[in-house]
């Protein structure tokens, strides 16, 4: 199906699929946390979570004869991905790819249903203006590099078994794939998440990461002016430019933001819903118990707009 009848038919026709989210970004950007947290708040039965990384064209072992990296378009199967995002935002059940991190091998595939949410995370979701078309929301997670390294470096001397060594040396060999294939995805994202620390702040170690949550104009986010004016120096909404020039709202919260101050925005948002059940108060969470505000505030603004779509 061309990408703009594509688009017709999830904005004009009356929905008969579910609502779609698309979250991409780099790899260790942090795609997985804020998608966990989504399927929790909306709950397994209602959510299906899908992983596009699954569509790697070789396995581990056989990407090293390769002369590309998994971030290549040419090292996927997108032309699959595109079929199967079509079946699954027009209600389709797929038998997607399974590809297994831990040991790098592809696997039997998955029979996959859509519930009335269908979350879809990875590396290359938004690549191609078929597969963009097929969501109701998109988001970039656009950390900055030094980051962005060291959650990468976390993870996969953690999980997957590799040096500190290897990792560096496998980021500097994908870099020049992330900047031609990854990167100029934010530019089809309704929402850029940037978790980062505040350059001219001091805070002491262990300060969650504070967030810049850009809010494009190209679907309809809750009204925050009126909550955040002047009352709360730990968040704040501020017009500013995109990268294009082109005007945007930018929501800004501080990682020292108190549970009091975030409280307020995020009951807010919620009851701008209209929700009967109580707001999840599970959202923000990170690894070892410990909670991040900007995290709890950018999972419950994604959470409102796939609510909100799905009406």
């Amino acid at each position: 199906m061309p990408h703009k009848l594509m688009r017709m038919h999830r904005t004009d026709a009356p929905r008969r699929g579910p609502v779609m989210l698309a979250i991409a970004g780099d790899s260790a950007a942090g795609k997985t946390t804020i998608t966990s947290g989504l399927v929790r708040a909306l709950g397994a039965e209602r959510c299906t979570a899908v992983c596009v990384d699954d569509y790697h064209r070789y396995d581990r072992q056989e990407r090293k004869s390769q002369p590309f990296t998994a971030l290549h378009p040419d090292c996927n199967y997108v032309g699959i991905m595109e079929q199967h995002l079509q079946l699954l935002a027009t209600g389709h059940p797929i038998l997607k790819p399974v590809y297994d991190h831990h040991t790098g091998m592809l696997t039997r595939p998955e029979y996959v249903e859509p519930r009335e949410f269908v979350i879809v995370e990875g590396l290359l979701p938004l690549h191609t203006k078929l597969a963009a078309a097929c969501f109701d929301v998109t988001v970039y997670l656009n950390p900055p590099e030094e980051v962005r390294r060291e959650w990468k470096i976390k993870r996969d001397t953690a999980e997957r078994s590799y040096s500190r060594e290897q990792v560096l040396a496998e980021l500097d060999r994908r870099e020049p794939e992330s900047e031609a294939f990854i990167r100029p995805q934010r530019r089809h994202a309704d929402i850029v998440v940037r978790f980062s620390a505040i350059r001219q702040r001091h805070d002491p170690p262990g300060t969650p990461l504070s967030a810049e949550l850009l809010l494009r104009p190209t679907i309809q986010h809750p009204d925050l002016s009126g909550i955040l004016a002047g009352t709360c120096e730990s968040m704040h909404l501020k017009l500013t430019r995109d990268d294009d020039g082109r005007p945007v709202d930018a929501l800004h919260i501080h990682g020292y933001a108190p549970r009091e101050d975030s409280e307020v925005l995020e009951k807010a948002i919620w009851a701008g819903l209209g929700e009967t059940a109580g707001l999840p108060d599970f959202l923000g969470e990170l690894e070892g118990g410990q909670r991040s505000e900007p995290l709890a505030i950018a999972q419950l603004l994604l959470l409102y707009h796939m609510i909100e779509a799905g009406r």
